[in-house]
């Protein structure tokens, strides 16, 4: 099982193949927002890698960064992502302090679109 660390709260073991963003909620106890349930259109479940970050990019995950101009190194969407190895990450994008009503529909277990890789 992958080892799955979140700066100022610790690490976790995940199931293989868990989307981050799910990980993050269930095995993490992070409230991680996901407004868009998970598909890649808002960017809100936003994570920043400290090590560990996935070589491989959903073009979904490429072209939602793209249009909101995102280019900052390591800053990822945690929907877009498996935990298929051991990770770091710094969370940025909580409920907490953001002002919304909740943290956006569960996202599927899977991908969101089918993933197609850039």
């Amino acid at each position: 099982m992958p080892l799955l660390t979140v700066e100022e709260k610790g690490s976790f073991e995940v199931p293989a193949g868990k989307r981050l963003v799910n990980a993050l909620v269930d095995e993490c106890g992070i409230d991680q927002l996901h407004a868009c349930g998970g598909v890649a259109r808002c960017t809100t479940c936003r994570v920043e890698f400290v090590a560990g970050e996935p070589t491989r990019m959903t073009q979904a995950e490429k072209d939602v960064l793209a249009a909101k101009g995102i280019t900052t190194p390591g800053l990822r969407l945690s929907c877009q992502i498996a935990c298929d190895a051991d990770m770091t990450v710094r969370v940025i994008s909580r409920l907490e302090g953001s002002g919304r009503k909740d943290c956006g529909h569960r996202p599927a277990d899977e991908i969101q679109p089918p993933p197609t890789w850039a």
